[in-house]
């Protein structure tokens, strides 16, 4: 007599699936999904609310930059107003952006071939379009991350160090660099990789990253920390463009520090101490705005500018047929 077959045992449950963030919805259809985490913190730096996972490491991406630019002035490098801001931005490569950092490459001696971030166009799809109108092709200084870059190699011109290995992981500059991040987000990097613009990249969590933009804007005068968060809040077109929404979030809620990352990356600070963080999961872009401005809502935000962050239509023909929309 046959043996009856055995079931299989039964897999052990995997971790479980992060909570939707945001929603795609056309024609009244939701048509996807956006999944993730997010973290906001209350004045007194405590957590207000967990969607996810918000311990685990994430590459925080350009919401690094304040850090980064931190590092460079405990280096010893002297910037600040749109310069400062200018080396913590991912800009728009608008005109007023090219042309500032080859003025401060000029100020320290430097040509634009000593740049190792990688020739790009204009981040901004209107300026690319005019960019390309105009015949011109990539270029390094005209990559998002060419400010950065910029105060990277002033600060190695000025401390003696070398120039061609400033993106070295083991560079002095580069550990001075994640020196500043492990202080200010509380927790130590739980690994390095590659940015895209070829930069060491450090890896936190997202509670850790809400807690460094709390700590930049809660900052002594005149330290490093408050130094950068003062010239990302006093020239946000710098850190970012005309048509941005860190442009327009520094610009209309006074106080505030904000700063997005490649692969749908955000961290908001408010002057009082309020601060959050959040990762969707697929990178999707075009969920930063509904995420951002619904987060900034239960912050307890009221401003006028989160109706414009938060739009984010969606058309068919030519005309609006929907949206994407935050669901938490």
């Amino acid at each position: 007599m046959p043996m009856p077959a055995l079931s299989p045992e039964p897999s052990p449950p995997g971790p479980p699936a992060p909570p939707v963030l945001a929603e795609v919805v056309r024609s009244g259809f939701v048509e996807g999904r956006h999944r993730g985490s997010l973290v906001l913190l209350a004045a007194d730096g405590s957590v207000e609310l967990a969607l996810g996972d918000v311990t685990a490491p994430i590459f925080p991406r350009s919401s690094n930059k304040p850090m980064q630019a931190a590092g460079v002035l405990r280096a010893g490098l002297g910037l600040g107003g749109e310069r400062l801001a200018l080396a913590a931005a991912s800009h728009s490569g608008e005109p007023f952006h090219r042309d500032l950092v080859r003025t401060l490459l000029a100020e320290h001696g430097l040509e634009p071939g000593r740049l190792r971030c990688p020739p790009d166009l204009p981040l901004d799809p209107v300026e690319r379009e005019t960019y390309l109108a105009a015949g011109a092709v990539r270029d390094r200084v005209t990559m998002n991350c060419s400010g950065k870059h910029t105060a990277m190699l002033a600060a190695c011109a000025l401390r003696g160090w070398p120039l061609e290995s400033y993106l070295d992981p083991g560079h002095p500059l580069q550990r001075l660099i994640r020196d500043v991040i492990e202080e200010a987000a509380g927790e130590p990097v739980a690994a390095t990789g590659t940015d895209g613009c070829g930069a060491p990249l450090a890896a936190i969590g997202l509670t850790g990253l809400a807690r460094a933009f709390r700590s930049f804007v809660r900052a002594a005068p005149g330290s490093a920390e408050r130094r950068v968060a003062d010239a990302m809040r006093a020239h946000p077109e710098y850190v970012a463009g005309t048509r941005r929404h860190d442009t327009w979030l520094m610009r209309e809620v006074p106080g505030t520090l904000s700063k997005m990352g490649a692969e749908a990356v955000q961290a908001v600070a408010l002057a009082d101490g309020r601060a959050l963080a959040f990762k969707v999961d697929d990178g999707g872009s075009r969920t930063l705005g509904p995420v951002l401005a619904r987060a900034l809502a239960l912050l307890g935000v009221d401003s006028p500018v989160l109706d414009r962050i938060g739009r984010a239509p969606l058309t068919g023909g030519g005309r609006e047929v929907g949206e994407v929309r935050a669901v938490f």
